[in-house]
């Protein structure tokens, strides 16, 4: 099977990058800077990040904000213009289907960024359930994205798109950078200050060229964003979280607008709201949670946890080494009973036990820019 290719494609092979299949992409894992100085690299000064994998879709219409809430347990309704929200597809059962991020972008217009590997299912997905009530335009081909991650990113971005400097976390504007017509958001997937960059396929290589002319920024590939992600304690849709967890079993109730929680204003009108307000008033067996090896053997996606007593209490399902921690961590899946910070738990990594302690999320600091 034949692996569809960014718009970024060939500058990444100019540019020396390790290519590999990822979400039916060919994409770069690294640089030669390699993993580890590329991720030291985004903590301290500036990081290009291709994510034109992910899918971007515009809902247009009078309609498109209360369709849209009848899908998700967040407050859509009431989004200030020019603002983004972190959102999750819930099923049926209260699974989460996908986590994505939803923009204002006033006019009747919703900006939508979904993971690459759903974005097939998600388009289907809003046609069948609110096909009917807004306009659901798909954008996979037309447009590219980039992420422009660290804390010089700002000092960068500002010198092609000058506004970007009065942008706050979580802020959503069309902004010319470069020349170039865009969508920025003061956002990110790595804990750092940063900017997503929605820009049209067609210019994307010449604007990705412009932000690499800068002095601060490097290319960075997809193991350092991975280990950014999870040294910000952030979830990868598949591995942290998939339909056979709830927002409640993944720890994401902060996710749930409280308007829409079993006591808001606007309580529930979202797949599965009935089992997830259930599981938020009675516990769950099992969550997400932090954790921290207590010697230097990382310890991966997919490592029995343990007991003291030998017995299996759950799962790893990200895991690896954190350049900017100085020392391996993870996150996975415990039984409620040892899910409390500090707890004493054990991976088994290749038959051998590896002792762990629950950790508070995030790893390192985020330092996101408020204002």
């Amino acid at each position: 099977m034949s692996l569809e290719k960014t718009p970024l494609h060939a500058l990444h092979l100019e540019l020396g990058a390790k290519m590999v299949p990822f979400a039916g992409y060919d994409m770069p894992v690294q640089y030669p800077l390699g993993v580890l100085k590329e991720h030291l690299h985004c903590r301290e000064q500036a990081g290009l990040f291709d994510v034109s994998h992910m899918g971007q879709i515009l809902l247009h219409g009078p309609q498109a904000a209360a369709a849209l809430e009848s899908l998700v347990p967040v407050d859509i309704i009431d989004l200030p213009v020019g603002m983004q929200r972190y959102a999750l597809f819930t099923d049926e059962n209260g699974g989460i289907l996908d986590d994505l991020m939803v923009a204002n972008l006033g006019n009747d217009r919703l900006f939508l960024v979904v993971n690459a590997a759903c974005k097939e299912q998600d388009l289907t997905h809003l046609r069948k359930h609110i096909g009917d009530r807004c306009e659901i335009e798909s954008l996979f081909e037309s447009r590219a994205l980039l992420a422009l991650q660290g804390p010089r990113a700002v000092d960068v971005l500002a010198r092609l798109a000058p506004d970007v400097t009065k942008m706050t976390f979580m802020n959503f504007a069309r902004v010319a950078v470069a020349g170039i017509d865009c969508y920025v958001s003061r956002s990110g997937y790595t804990g750092e200050d940063g900017f997503e960059i929605s820009v049209p396929a067609v210019a994307a290589e010449q604007l990705a060229r412009a932000l690499l002319a800068e002095p601060e920024v490097q290319p960075i590939g997809l193991g350092a964003r991975d280990s950014l992600r999870l040294e910000a304690g952030l979830c990868l849709y598949g591995h942290d979280m998939s339909s056979a967890t709830t927002p409640i079993d993944a720890s994401l109730l902060w996710a749930i607008s409280k308007v829409r929680r079993a006591d808001g204003a606007r309580a529930g009108g979202f797949p599965g709201a009935e089992r997830i307000f259930a599981q938020q008033r009675d516990g769950v067996p099992s969550k997400r949670v932090g954790l921290l090896p207590q010697d230097r053997m990382p310890v991966r996606e997919g490592a029995e946890i343990v007991d003291a007593d030998g017995s299996p209490i759950g799962q790893v399902t990200s895991g690896g080494f954190g350049p900017s921690l100085g020392a391996p961590l993870a996150m996975g899946y415990v039984a409620s009973s040892h899910a409390a910070l500090d707890s004493e738990v054990w991976a088994v990594v290749r038959g051998k036990r590896v002792p762990m302690k629950v950790s508070k999320t995030p790893f390192v600091p985020q330092r996101y820019y408020r204002g």
